[in-house]
């Protein structure tokens, strides 16, 4: 306790390191200064901390602490990611990476979405004594979340990680988020023939092409909401967004090439094989038509719809504590790769999602006691 700095020092420290994770090199930075830090606070308060390099991405990092009471199993996992999303110079009015006290709230990139959750961990275990715990408890910080998962997808690496429950401290002002959809990112991309504008058919219509193709689609945006339903969700089935298209370069000339992005939102228990191939069933019409010319590229890992039961004795413990009924989320976590370890696995964390990705990102001060309250409460009644 003694040599771990205050609560607003290690935030501070959090939210002044950068870690942005990014498709687009010129942003994306290594997650190693973030981790670092944590390795430190967490030795400080007896926890043993493994920090392993990501095979699928490497200059980033995920860090497991652990502190497991002799001859215990099962226990509770604390989870976050290390990553934040990058900033709009032109949007924010503070430095992103100073945090900020001012209006009754802490500014800064990360605050809220989501490194300032582990400085609230952190304060939580400071008021513990791990001797007296009877099982086991993890610290998990992942890397690359905003971009590909990459770091939840390599939780194998820990072989000692087997918790009975596990909360992932994304901002939900510790409401329990305990389902929601899947994300699918998709690359459709026709190629076809050029030609002079003037003979149609001495080229293939990349564009027309295409158009079969979202024609196609739009039939299977239909399907989704005929045969696919959940009614926990404000949109209770599948969806599929035409996002970007783009083709074409000269109005005489017979487009060789148009590419369009596509978003999908399965639902929770949909496999990836099923959803696949309702798209391959619905391009098979237009790839006999056009040999060749169609090709579908994931644009990332496919990142499955995630759900815990409701009577569940996580969902139950926290509702108890926090006094906040359980509900779904619109927007998309690692919980189903947490999940995959075989524990009841929950969202909940301080702060409001709906400053995650904005300008002037902040948390509110008088969200900061409650909150570290619930997380030493829960880890008391879990371990303790």
């Amino acid at each position: 306790m003694s040599q771990l700095p205050s609560f607003l020092h290690m935030y501070r420290e959090l939210i002044g390191t950068p870690s942005v994770s990014c498709l687009d090199p010129s942003w994306d930075t290594s997650n190693l200064g973030v981790i670092d830090k944590l390795s430190t606070w967490l030795r400080a308060l007896g926890f043993q901390v493994s920090v392993n390099e990501l095979e699928r991405q490497r200059g980033k990092y995920n860090l497991l602490a652990s502190y497991i009471p002799p001859g215990s199993s099962g226990g509770l996992l604390l989870a976050g990611h290390t990553d934040t999303v990058p900033w709009d110079e032109g949007r924010w009015t503070r430095d992103p990476f100073e945090l900020t006290e001012a209006d009754g709230k802490l500014y800064g990139l990360g605050s809220a979405d989501m490194k300032g959750f582990f400085a609230f961990v952190l304060e939580a275990l400071r008021h513990i004594d791990l001797k007296q715990l009877k099982k086991p408890l993890y610290v998990l910080a992942t890397a690359d979340e905003e971009t590909t998962m990459a770091g939840a997808r390599e939780l194998n690496k820990f072989g000692q990680l087997k918790p009975d429950f596990a909360i992932i401290g994304e901002p939900t002002r510790m409401t329990p988020v305990v389902m929601h959809k899947g994300h699918l990112t998709e690359s459709i991309r026709v190629t076809g023939k050029s030609g002079h504008s003037s003979n149609p058919a001495a080229g293939i219509n990349a564009i027309e092409v295409m158009h079969d193709v979202i024609t196609e689609l739009r039939e299977l945006q239909t399907h989704f909401q005929k045969h696919y339903h959940d009614g926990h969700f404000a949109v209770p089935y599948p969806t599929l967004n035409f996002g970007n298209i783009h083709g074409g370069d000269a109005a005489n000339r017979i487009c060789a090439c148009c590419e369009m992005h596509i978003d999908l939102r399965p639902l929770p228990g949909m496999k990836m094989n099923e959803l696949y191939g309702l798209i391959d069933s619905r391009l098979a019409t237009v790839n006999a038509k056009y040999p060749g010319a169609v090709c579908l590229e994931h644009m990332h890992e496919p990142i499955p719809g995630y759900a815990c039961a409701a009577d569940a004795a996580i969902v139950s413990l926290v509702q108890e504590i926090t006094g906040n009924a359980a509900e779904p989320a619109n927007y998309c976590t690692e919980a189903p790769f947490v999940q995959d370890l075989g524990c009841e696995t929950i969202v909940m964390g301080p702060g409001s999602i709906a400053q995650a990705h904005q300008p002037d990102e902040f948390i509110r001060l008088d969200d900061i006691a409650p909150a570290q309250a619930q997380l030493r409460t829960i880890v008391q009644q879990v371990c303790g």
